[in-house]
């Protein structure tokens, strides 16, 4: 597959027809043809000889198309007014444009009423972004400052009208119509019951130097590390937001010293344009080789057999309250695209970052159904994860709906039924519904999963029976809603929290680098360390934290479910503490891969035990246990004490039929347990695959070299750590 990696359209910022990609934009002139041209498809679209530009506003009294010849310029080489008669039909502007070539760029200015009062926020004085654009252009000086109206207006909400002009500091729309080879490329839809999912940030995977690569930081530099991932063996990588968002974003100003310090919006969890990969990402340009170059991505992943399932943010965007920015939808039609409060001034808060996109309003419906299906028909992605995706649940006043539409409407429809679709079901301000968000069709991050697993592992009383059920697919959440174990993603850590290592490493978060006080991110970690705070040369410190690695790695990748890792967590990416590094885009989110070859035996652990769950197919299927397939056991061999708060042993035989069999052990006391291995049909033998308490390679043998068990069917199991047997 290695040979798939690089591709012969993908952009190459040395290649002079890549070159002229840039510089292929010479703007209309001002005799150019411009027609009245049609409302649909939505977005600027080529069309005979010319470009057809859509654009929806139900309130705006005026719009003009603005084409530009470089993306800093404040003025535009031409603008074109369009007639409200003439242009528009129902709500949505068109005009044809003739001689628009790829590259151009482009955007808008509306004007209508500025009436925050009615929830209408027009200002004739912002460039706005098409929120159809397929690309963005980038800008040294993109800032949201009060250019874009930011925090102009003090304490009086209806002075928030800033007449300061945007243009320069604004990035621009670019019309993009690129063929591309997909080289009969096809998915790989690997089933739930086969999915591995590998999360990670397009940026962060390969920008430390110690990666590697050639084009560190890139969707092209990812490429390179595809080998990797294949000779991991996950089948998924669920990318952070790849949807272009402003890295700068956040203030560079202390809020509490009034001292600079450098932070920036490294997770991008603010979108600004949905249909437009970030540009940033792309080695080759930001004139629209960041599309091509991302749909080479897909088409290198795909042919390695490796999914791609994007982070989607469609609960809020980058706009903020009403003294954020004017960036696009608050200067379209903000009544139409917000959630907005009985007063109408203000912004219903459900993200936590200032707005709330108004999801069940049918427009905005009709826009992210769109916006899918670009992803899906263009860009051939296969799955999104839906952030804080209960709000997608919640009507125009903010309650949540018993039959949301707009979920069911994606599960449904037809050109996504054959997509992954996950929702973190659940927001900042009460909504939980992991175990009930919507149909069958959506799984979810099982919240739930990460906290019982990491509590039953720390030692904490009363945990055995509901670590039972998370490594049996969590029936008690999942099974009288209809759902069945493959509605649970399961996880232990993510790109929200502490990494593996800093798990097991840290007993508190230490967020001070992000400027808040260390008051952001959670203080519910359920974490520990063992007996030091963070990095140590203390060996048998050390010798444990490996040990309760390998402890969450193995029960991970033997539940039933969905098993998501974090990227890194594979040799111990350490974020030095950070349970919320989403401003830091340096060494403490970076992937330091000299970590790989210094925890060479924690990734060929991993590996293995990806390897051991494909290899018994009956602890992944896409069904709860039956009593025919699991019994559990004590140590000594009756039932566990199920009702005792301070019982943390516990061990289950899983059964193929005559086939095989494996018996699970776990152990998360502080003292070594006997547990006595159950008979077995005549013929076989239990032989030991694992045992977490060993050392290194010793810990996980390979397939056809377990260890003969030899001790009339006992087997002490150390402190705080889990072993395997199998019986063929």
């Amino acid at each position: 597959m290695e040979g798939h990696l690089m591709c012969d359209v993908l952009p190459d910022p040395e290649n002079p027809q890549q070159k002229r990609m840039a510089e292929d934009t010479e703007p209309v002139a001002e005799a150019t043809e411009v027609r009245r041209g049609i409302p649909l498809p939505m977005g600027a679209h080529a069309y005979g000889d010319g470009v057809n530009f859509t654009l929806f506003s139900r309130h705006a009294s005026r719009v003009r198309l603005e084409l530009f010849a470089l993306p800093e310029d404040a003025e535009p080489a031409r603008a074109i007014e369009l007639d409200a008669v003439r242009n528009r039909t129902g709500d949505v502007w068109h005009v044809w444009v003739k001689d628009i070539r790829p590259g151009q760029l482009y955007a808008y200015r509306l004007d209508g009423p500025y009436q925050p009062w009615e929830g209408h926020r027009f200002n004739f004085h912002k460039l706005l972004l098409d929120p159809y654009a397929r690309a963005i252009s980038s800008i040294p000086a993109w800032d949201f400052g009060p250019a874009c109206g930011y925090g102009s207006s003090g304490k009086d909400q209806d002075l928030s009208y800033s007449m300061l002009e945007s243009a320069s500091a604004m990035p621009k729309c670019i019309f993009t119509h690129d063929a591309f080879d997909w080289q009969d490329e096809l998915p790989p839809r690997h089933p739930w019951s086969q999915t591995v999912i590998y999360e990670t940030h397009v940026r962060g995977f390969t920008r430390h130097p110690s990666a590697d690569v050639a084009h560190p930081g890139t969707y092209r530099g990812l490429m390179e590390k595809i080998p990797y991932l294949k000779e991991l063996g996950v089948t998924a990588v669920e990318l952070m937001p790849v949807h272009e968002f402003n890295e700068r974003q956040l203030p560079e100003i202390d809020p509490h010293t009034g001292q600079p310090f450098t932070v920036r919006n490294y997770w991008g969890y603010n979108s600004v344009a949905y249909f437009a990969p970030k540009a940033s990402y792309s080695s080759a340009g930001d004139q629209r080789q960041q599309t091509l170059e991302f749909k080479t991505l897909v088409r290198a992943l795909h042919h390695a057999g490796i999914e791609v399932i994007l982070d989607v943010v469609f609960n809020h965007t980058a706009e903020g309250n009403e003294f954020g920015p004017t960036l696009s939808f608050r200067g379209i039609d903000n009544a139409i695209y917000y959630m907005l409060t009985d007063d109408k001034r203000h912004y219903r808060n459900y993200a936590g970052t200032g707005n709330t996109f108004n999801a069940n309003h049918p427009v905005v419906r009709g826009y992210i159904l769109d916006t899918l299906r670009y992803w899906v028909v263009e860009m051939h992605v296969d799955g999104f994860r839906f952030d804080l995706a209960s709000i997608l649940g919640r009507n125009c006043d903010g309650k949540l709906l018993a039959n949301a539409p707009l979920p069911a409407q994606i599960a449904e429809d037809p050109v996504l039924r054959d997509v992954k679709l996950i929702a973190e079901a659940w927001d900042i301000v009460g909504a939980y519904e992991v175990g009930s968000f919507s149909g069958r069709r959506w799984s979810e991050w099982n919240g739930r999963y990460r906290d019982d697993v990491r509590r039953f592992w720390r030692g904490d009383k009363g945990m055995l029976g509901v670590f039972a059920s998370r490594i049996c697919g969590s029936a008690d959440i999942y099974m009288e809603s209809g759902k069945g174990p493959e509605n649970s993603i399961n996880f232990v850590t993510c790109h929200d929290g502490f990494t593996l290592n800093d798990l097991v490493s840290y007993g508190r978060k230490h967020n001070e680098a992000n400027g808040e006080n260390n008051h952001d991110g959670t203080d519910d970690n359920y974490s520990a360390n063992y007996g030091a705070e963070g990095e140590t040369t203390d060996a048998i410190i050390e010798a444990m934290r490996e040990r309760q690695i390998r402890n969450f790695l193995l029960t991970l990748l033997i539940s039933r479910g969905v098993p998501m890792l974090l990227g890194g967590d594979e040799f111990r990416r350490t974020q030095g503490g950070n349970n919320n590094a989403y401003c830091q885009d340096n060494e403490t989110s970076w992937y330091d891969w000299r970590c790989l070859e210094k925890h060479a035996s924690l990734f060929r652990f991993v590996q293995r035990m990806i390897a051991f769950r494909h290899a018994y197919p009956v602890l992944s299927r896409e069904r709860f246990y039956t009593s025919d397939e699991l019994l559990w056991f004590g140590p000594q061999g009756g039932l566990p004490d199920w009702c005792d708060p301070y019982a943390k042993q516990c061990a289950c035989l899983i059964r193929e039929g005559a086939k095989y069999a494996l018996f699970l052990m776990f152990n998360a006391g502080i003292d070594s347990v006997d547990f006595h291995l159950p008979a077995i049909v005549s013929g076989m033998q239990w032989r030991l695959v694992v045992d977490t308490a060993r050392e290194a390679l010793q810990n996980l043998s390979a397939m056809g070299t377990e260890h003969l068990l030899e001790d009339e069917g006992v087997y002490q199991l150390s402190m705080r750590s889990s072993a395997i047997f199998v019986a063929r």
